[in-house]
């Protein structure tokens, strides 16, 4: 029997887990999961006790992307059937900050789809940004692919908060994925990001056909990235993708994840991101033991739990919802 104690402790302690260790959390066996949450749930109540932040993002750009991301519908090796739009105007990026505060989040991410923006772009983005923070004091955070330092900084200084940008996967198994940019083209923008001083969400995709190896990768690397939060998406394959029918994922596969990187991250918010509707179906409520954020409202091609559904789960475990700001009235989002 795996004394789970020992895991919770070394987390505790701020010491990380040898690699036999991470592999036996990914290898525990399902009878033992309520055990292995109650395990990574100690080091969440101790840094996180029983909030949670909650996001919405707003695909302010989609499709159209010159990269050939596997798992994306958005990319060039995507047949599948979306929306295309170019970059959304100003006043639709202050109304989705409006939905997002109305929904509770702490925070509100602007995505657009591509290998890097435009300066164009990254000034249109900026003086939404502007706006957004002259009306609602929500925190901003942007994904918007490969960033040079200068247009980093003119982010910081429009008012964004924060830049998402994933390692996706191992620096391994990255080439099966993307061949069009590589790990280190990823990393470069992290470091871009982090010297004009903005924070950093950075976390990864799981459920690629990559291997217990790559999961211990990918959460060790992102040790040494440190982002301010780690978004943990789960594949929702897309038809018209070449990952379609990668389906390998079990509610349970996801909660030992989840639990990896909080034992490996003990102080890090962790966010249930995209797929979670998809892949944990009825036990979305348990991934909250290890995990203290989550996404509402939607992904970027694929729906995702309604603000209102989100608030009863979070009640209904006993937990609160964590809002550093004045939101926006209930009856805004339930129509009420």
């Amino acid at each position: 029997m795996t004394d789970f104690q020992v895991w919770t402790d070394k987390a505790l302690r701020d010491e990380v887990l040898t690699r036999a260790e991470c592999l036996a959390v990914l290898a525990t066996p399902d009878e033992q999961i309520l055990d292995l949450l109650q395990a990574a749930f100690k080091v969440r109540e101790r840094y996180f006790g029983r909030k949670v932040r909650l996001q919405m993002l707003l695909n302010a750009k989609s499709g159209a992307c010159q990269e050939d991301c596997r798992y994306c519908s958005q990319s060039a090796s995507s047949t599948a059937e979306i929306d295309r739009y170019g970059l959304l105007p100003q006043e639709d990026m202050v109304e989705g900050a409006r939905r997002a505060a109305s929904a509770k989040a702490q925070r509100y991410c602007v995505v657009i789809s591509g290998r890097s923006p435009l300066d164009r772009e990254i000034a249109e983005i900026a003086e939404g940004v502007r706006a957004i923070k002259q009306e609602i004091p929500i925190q901003v955070c942007c994904s918007l692919g490969l960033l040079t330092e200068g247009q980093a900084r003119t982010l910081k200084q429009a008012g964004v908060d924060r830049i998402n940008h994933n390692l996706n996967t191992s620096e391994t198994y990255h080439p099966a994925i993307c061949t069009t940019h590589t790990f280190r083209d990823r990393l470069a923008t992290i470091q871009h990001a982090r010297a004009a001083g903005l924070e950093i969400c950075s976390g990864g995709i799981i459920g690629m056909g990559e291997q217990d190896e790559d999961v211990v990768d990918l959460a060790l690397a992102l040790r040494e990235v440190k982002p301010d939060s780690i978004p943990l998406n789960t594949l929702h394959p897309v038809s018209g993708t070449p990952l379609e029918d990668c389906r390998a994922l079990t509610p349970q596969r996801c909660l030992k994840v989840l639990c990896l990187f909080r034992f490996l991250h003990p102080r890090t918010e962790i966010r249930i991101a995209g797929g979670r509707e998809f892949n944990l179906r009825t036990l979305q409520p348990l991934a909250l033991y290890p995990a203290d954020s989550l996404f509402v409202g939607g992904y970027l091609t694929t729906p995702g739990q309604p603000a209102p559904e989100a608030w009863k789960m979070i009640a209904d475990l006993g937990f609160e919802i964590e809002v550093d700001y004045q939101p926006a009235t209930e009856s805004t989002v339930t129509g009420h």
